[in-house]
């Protein structure tokens, strides 16, 4: 082969080979070294757009600004899509539009940190419920993403409940039940329009009795120890993949040509996990369960975001917060399975009072719509038992830590300047059952306006399926 020959074989190589990236350019035997293979971490990017927004200021409104402060008679100024300022006495541009909230409340927008909205779509029918994977205990491959439905009606009755942003995840059949999306709350025509820009992935994981009802008589584990001896398989499965690539890495950055090991999408994913780059978001119930969980984190040198549903987090919530785990909890959800047995109405209010992360979530088309007054009963029960709590701190449990948990806080989760607008503005007190949201921005532009019709999203799926009235 001659040098004319060989270079323009190497340019083939690079030009047509998808996966391949950074072919060799030096002389002789290196010319003709195969190019690295490396694989795209974002091979679905967000295509998302904001809403036109515009120069706003919100006055004589009372504000929970998300992090634990209260604020009376208060003004929000946001512009550009982020939060300016909040407080008293502050400068209205000339270009603003002003909105007198007297009687009003301002928060940040809910984040429902545990959604299925999209993957088990309502109306729910057999034929676009696409949540479980139930073909192995280990489905880390799978993307909930490539299952969300974005006309499920669910999204825009949520946002008529003020979450401005939710996570989308699979169902809790599998040890590994694959990687969740973070979606902004915006009803669009396809889940890359919704698709949070830069949010990381989540990886959905289940312990206890769901893995082994499903696969108790298919051959897989029926035992909760079964059920740690196959998270511990797949994570020694893991770290070995790692060391062939990373084998394959220091080889090639020896000039010595090595073969590039064979993609594997499901070791891919946990790898991610153990690398740092992925979430963990753990399906699990009893606080023994929990505990051998961390044991098993620290064993394989990951972390554990949030335990999810985590009726007995109360017992252990020092641990939680010594391990860095949030939970995210029903206010009253419990007794419907054994695992659900020993919960408590004050689950949520004596985590937050131990200095760990608790978070309100849904797990329901319906309780999205009203996570407020969830949060609002938790809040009640807890101040019951004694668990004096102010309305100001328990609003963290819908926005700030459900956004340290979906590691997207930098950005969104509280009324902080430079913070992406996301907020609500209710027409009486959110803990109140009487209350709506009037005004829901994102990212600055108005998603929903109770008082304009014309503002309320409708599902493709509804259009002519139900009346005018009946959406309304």
């Amino acid at each position: 082969m001659n040098h004319s020959t060989s270079r323009l074989s190497l340019a083939l190589a690079c030009l047509f080979s998808v996966a391949l990236t950074g072919c060799a350019s030096s002389q002789g035997s290196k010319e003709e070294q195969a190019a690295k293979v490396s694989v795209d971490p974002n091979p679905y990017p967000s295509t998302y757009t904001p809403i036109a927004g515009e120069t706003t200021v919100i006055t004589n409104a009372t504000v929970l600004d998300g992090v634990g402060n209260k604020y009376e008679n208060a003004m929000v100024h946001f512009a550009d899509g982020k939060i300016v300022a909040v407080g008293e006495d502050l400068e209205i541009p000339e270009n603003a539009k002003v909105i007198d909230a007297k009687g009003q409340w301002v928060t940040p927008g809910i984040i429902d940190n545990h959604s299925h909205l999209g993957v088990y779509p309502s109306p729910a029918t057999r034929s676009h419920n696409d949540g479980n994977e139930i073909t192995d205990p280990v489905t880390a491959e799978v993307w909930a993403e490539h299952s969300v439905w974005p006309q499920d009606p669910g999204f825009g009755r949520a946002l008529a409940g003020g979450v401005t942003t939710l996570q989308i995840l699979p169902g809790s059949a599998n040890l590994f039940g694959g990687r969740s999306v973070v979606l902004k709350n915006v009803p669009d025509r396809t889940m890359q329009d919704m698709k949070f820009p830069d949010a990381p992935y989540g990886m959905k994981m289940a312990c206890g009795e769901n893995p082994k009802r499903v696969y108790g008589e298919k051959g897989g584990p029926s035992t909760r120890m079964g059920n740690v001896a196959g998270y511990r398989q797949a994570w020694s499965d893991a770290q070995d993949y790692m060391r062939k690539w990373e084998r394959y890495e220091k080889e090639y950055a020896d000039g010595k040509n090595p073969k590039a090991p064979k993609r594997d999408l499901q070791l891919e994913t946990l790898a991610g996990v153990l690398k740092g780059d992925i979430l963990v978001h753990m399906h699990c119930y009893r606080a023994d369960e929990m505990t051998v969980m961390m044991d098993v984190m620290q064993e394989f040198d990951y972390q554990i975001g949030t335990f999810h549903h985590a009726v007995e987090s109360y017992k252990i919530a020092d641990k939680l917060k010594e391990n860095n785990v949030c939970s995210a909890m029903w206010a009253d959800w419990w007794g419907f399975k054994l695992e659900a047995y020993d919960g408590i109405r004050e689950n949520i209010p004596a985590v937050h009072e131990a200095g760990a992360c608790a978070i309100v979530h849904s797990d329901s088309d319906l309780g999205i719509q009203r996570l407020n007054q969830e949060a609002a009963k938790a809040w009640s029960d807890g101040k019951r038992a004694g668990l004096d709590i102010p309305m100001a701190e328990a609003w963290q449990w819908l926005s700030a830590n459900p956004a340290k948990s979906l590691g997207v806080f930098d950005k969104t989760g509280s009324l902080e300047a430079g913070k992406q607008a996301d907020l609500v503005l209710w027409n009486g007190n959110p803990f109140s059952t009487y209350t709506k949201a009037a005004r829901v921005y994102i990212d600055g532009g108005l998603a929903y306006s109770l008082d304009d019709d014309d503002s309320w999203p409708v599902s493709d799926f509804e259009l002519g399926q139900v009346g005018e009235g009946d959406v309304k």
